[in-house]
This record gives structure tokens, C-alpha cells and sequence, in this order.
């Protein structure tokens, strides 16, 4: 039983795994987007998400804390430079993952794992619909007041005068 274990053991033996996520971070931030498989993607953003934080910190202990964890000063100098700066005013979410099918060999799925807003990343220029938060429905929706307004029209039918002809009579032909 797996009680109290959390993370996925990805195969790999716990210093080797804490070695694998270092090094997809360090990769992630350096290129801005990496493909792996899904099972790693999903253990990726935890870490990833915890050092772009420390970034947007950018004190210094909060550069000895992610300089602990990640191993290049290409990733360091984008973490602290441009990545803090991009992401300032967001809280959270910073990856993408992008499903991208089996691997051809053994048949693993494969994603796509891309640092959201960044010049690689394929949705990028589209707007993400914002989630209302609760209780917003006290303001009267236009579809609402449309539909209100024709059913509040008077729905019985005048009888056409005896000179004049019915609205639904074909024009032309003589009156019945």
C-alpha cells in the first residue's frame, strides 16, 4: 500500500527522480520548453512553479534557494531577468502542457511542457476565458432581457380589415 507517499516514483530511485526534476527544470528554464513524457511533465510543475516564485522574490536568499536547485547561470540570469518580470503579476500557473501522443517506441505518452506567455508558446496570443467567482449573478444577463421583452409582447393576432390583405397570404393571389 502507498499510504503517505505522494509524487509519482517515475521508475527511478528517489535521488535519481530529485536528479531528473533539477535537471528538466534547469532545461525548462534555459530553452523555455521541453518534451518528456507526461508522467514527468506532471511532477515538473511543482518545482518549476516554486523556483519562478523564488525569481519573482529576487532577493538574495531567495537566490541562494533556487541557485541550491537549479544548476546553470543561463537558467539563474532568465529566472531572475526576464521570467520575473514576465510573470510579476501572475500568481501561479506558469507552465503549459501540451499532450502530444505516444512515443513511437515503447508507446510512453509524450507532452509538451512550455512556459506560458513566452515566445514559444503556441497559445500564447489567445485570451483564456476567466472563471466568474461566485455570486455574479445578480446582474441581468442581455439574452435574458431579450427573450423577457418578446414574451412580454402581446402574442394575440389582429384580424386583417376586409379590403386589407393577410399578412401570411401570398401576394398576388386572390383572397379565400
Amino acid at each position: 500500500m502507498r499510504h503517505l507517499k505522494s509524487g509519482r516514483a517515475l521508475g527511478v530511485k528517489p535521488a535519481h527522480r530529485r536528479a531528473m526534476l533539477r535537471n528538466l527544470v534547469t532545461s525548462v528554464l534555459e530553452h523555455q520548453k521541453i518534451t518528456t513524457t507526461l508522467a514527468r511533465a506532471k511532477e515538473l510543475r511543482g518545482p518549476l512553479d516554486k523556483m519562478i516564485t523564488l525569481g519573482k522574490q529576487g532577493d538574495l536568499a531567495a537566490r541562494r534557494r533556487a541557485l541550491r536547485y537549479v544548476k546553470s547561470k543561463d537558467a539563474m540570469k532568465n529566472l531572475f531577468g526576464d521570467f520575473a518580470e514576465r510573470y510579476a503579476d501572475r500568481h501561479g500557473g506558469y507552465s503549459r502542457i501540451i499532450a502530444l501522443g505516444e512515443r513511437r517506441g515503447d508507446g510512453a505518452l509524450m507532452a509538451l511542457v512550455v512556459l506560458v506567455d513566452g515566445p514559444v508558446d503556441p497559445f500564447g496570443g489567445e485570451a483564456k476565458p476567466t472563471r466568474k467567482k461566485r455570486g455574479g449573478g445578480k446582474q441581468a444577463k442581455p439574452v435574458l432581457e431579450q427573450v423577457a421583452a418578446e414574451v412580454a409582447k402581446p402574442a394575440v393576432e389582429e384580424k386583417p380589415a376586409e379590403g386589407e390583405a393577410h399578412a401570411d397570404a401570398p401576394v398576388g393571389e386572390p383572397k379565400a
